[in-house]
């Protein structure tokens, strides 16, 4: 199977995970990204519209070619996948495509693909057309729980304090990081030792399942979401999660010790509070039904029935 993969950022991890995966299903691809600068902005279109314009034609001289299949992978690309006239369509819509300011264009779009998966119930309620729901995988073989004393020796945090992670760079106004540090600040003084809050961003992917094993909780407290990478991976390493209710995180926190998904900065400080003092969670047996394997071999599903139907 050939596929024509277009996406706004290859380098995405996650992207890059999946594009490894389906090779491991014999799948082979090729991916076109959007012109311009790589560097996501508030709305997280990261381009201009003349940027996506000068997409299109690369787009569509590529449909000539000899592929089974064009997957539009984010939705500010899945115009350019339904008006090009040679492939059936798969279009992935990864979450502030579809529940942020551009949300229309993944929704007019999305209807005229041949099949569209989304990370979520929640997007699948904000889409309301027929979609899948298949998450990006989490490889349980690199985040996987280890001492906490040695990843905290290898990333330099000291040993005689709490440390929170947050996995988001600080200016990306949807993941709130005001609201982490105002959660925070209200703990500082339910706890025995200090805690320290940590904005992990911009370290190569590898490293950070040892920040993560370092951390004694993640702290998510995003206004949106679709399915959050972070919070999967975390639950792999048995690392607490506590959360705003975003996306699909109350239902992968469901049952998992130490973890909770919570609506309020009151409910927030009390769980990470409890996530601080309590060890180490038991997600990771919860992680297993979104690893890697499962979901890709999922999305290869989808092509095939895309295919068979053609």
């Amino acid at each position: 199977m050939r596929v024509l993969n277009l996406v706004t950022t290859e380098d995405a991890r996650f992207f890059e995970q999946q594009v490894a995966r389906l090779a491991d299903h014999g799948v082979t691809q090729t991916t076109l990204a959007v012109p311009g600068r790589r560097e996501y902005d508030e709305d997280d279109s990261g381009r201009s519209p003349l940027d996506y314009a000068r997409f299109y034609p690369r787009v569509l001289r590529a449909s000539f070619d000899d592929y089974d299949l064009v997957h539009a992978n984010f939705g500010l690309t899945a115009p350019h996948a339904v008006l090009q006239p040679n492939l059936p369509v798969v279009v992935s819509l990864w979450g502030t495509d579809l529940l942020g300011e551009y949300g229309w264009v993944s929704r007019r779009f999305a209807r005229f693909a041949d099949a569209t998966v989304v990370m979520s119930p929640e997007m699948a309620d904000a889409l309301d057309a027929d979609c899948r729901v298949i998450p990006h995988g989490v490889d349980l073989d690199v985040f996987r729980p280890r001492p906490r004393d040695e990843a905290r020796a290898v990333v330099g945090w000291r040993p005689d304090a709490h440390h929170v992670l947050f996995p988001y760079p600080p200016g990306r106004e949807v993941k709130n990081y005001p609201r982490a540090e105002g959660v925070v600040d209200a703990v500082r003084d339910r706890v025995d030792d200090p805690v320290v809050l940590h904005a992990v961003t911009g370290v190569p992917h590898r490293d950070m399942p040892t920040y993560m094993n370092a951390a004694d909780a993640l702290l998510v407290t995003s206004d949106r979401e679709g399915s959050p990478n972070a919070v999967k991976e975390a639950l792999a390493c048995n690392l607490p999660v506590v959360a705003t209710p975003v996306g699909d995180v109350p239902a992968r926190l469901e049952g998992v010790s130490l973890s909770r998904a919570c609506e309020t900065d009151a409910e927030l400080a009390d769980a990470l509070a409890d996530a601080l003092e309590g060890g180490r969670s038991d997600g990771r047996e919860a992680a297993r039904e979104v690893s890697v394997e499962r979901t890709s071999r999922r999305l290869y599903d989808v092509y095939r029935e895309v295919l068979d139907g053609a």
